[in-house]
């Protein structure tokens, strides 16, 4: 189900976590490899698609996915734009429910200060999130290591950043047993 705004919003009676990054980062084809489901999430190419909450119940389990609006980039007016910010910071406050939001970054271009920003709001509102590099198919292995360590780095006095940072490729699927494995664990903990 999508919510526009927060009384659309289902109630909180699952563990969620949540995806976020900017346009065009693989939030989708992530989503997509993580569920093994090709069409769940809708994938474009054509950057900033995702203008509202997604909520994905995933079947026999307790634990909900949401897709947040891409940020940084859309071709959309800038009030509309305003609006999905405030709905997802107001979201990512008043959700109890919430364990994780795990904060995509393209392995290929890696922190932006558009991506600290967003930092700065989840550790201003103490939400727990973690960094996962994507789209790592599309550089060389030690490149992946050398922006996994610096990534890392950038992270690591953030206080509500989870330490690890994870690598994935949703083309390839590298990565994503590993971060299907922490999810399950996450839900675990409920």
């Amino acid at each position: 189900m999508g919510a526009v705004d927060l009384e659309r919003l289902p109630p909180p009676d699952r563990i969620e976590i949540a995806f976020a990054g900017r346009s065009n980062v693989g939030k989708s084809s992530l989503i997509n490899a993580l569920t093994n489901q090709k069409g769940l999430a809708r994938a474009s190419g054509e950057p900033g698609r995702t203008r509202e909450l997604n909520f994905f119940d995933i079947e026999d389990s307790e634990l909900r996915i949401v897709d947040l609006p891409g940020y940084g980039y859309a071709k959309a007016p800038k009030d509309v734009v305003e609006k999905w910010t405030r709905l997802t910071r107001a979201f990512l406050r008043g959700r109890v429910n919430l364990k994780r939001v795990y904060l995509l970054i393209d392995s290929r271009h890696g922190l932006k200060k558009v991506d600290e920003s967003i930092m700065d709001v989840f550790d201003e509102s103490a939400v727990s999130y973690q960094i996962v590099l994507t789209k790592t198919d599309k550089i060389k292995p030690p490149a992946v290591k050398r922006i996994t360590e610096e990534t890392a780095a950038a992270v690591i006095k953030r206080p509500a950043a989870f330490p690890r940072v994870l690598s994935t490729s949703s083309a390839k699927r590298d990565g994503v047993d590993e971060l299907r494995a922490e999810i399950a664990a996450l839900a675990k903990l409920g």
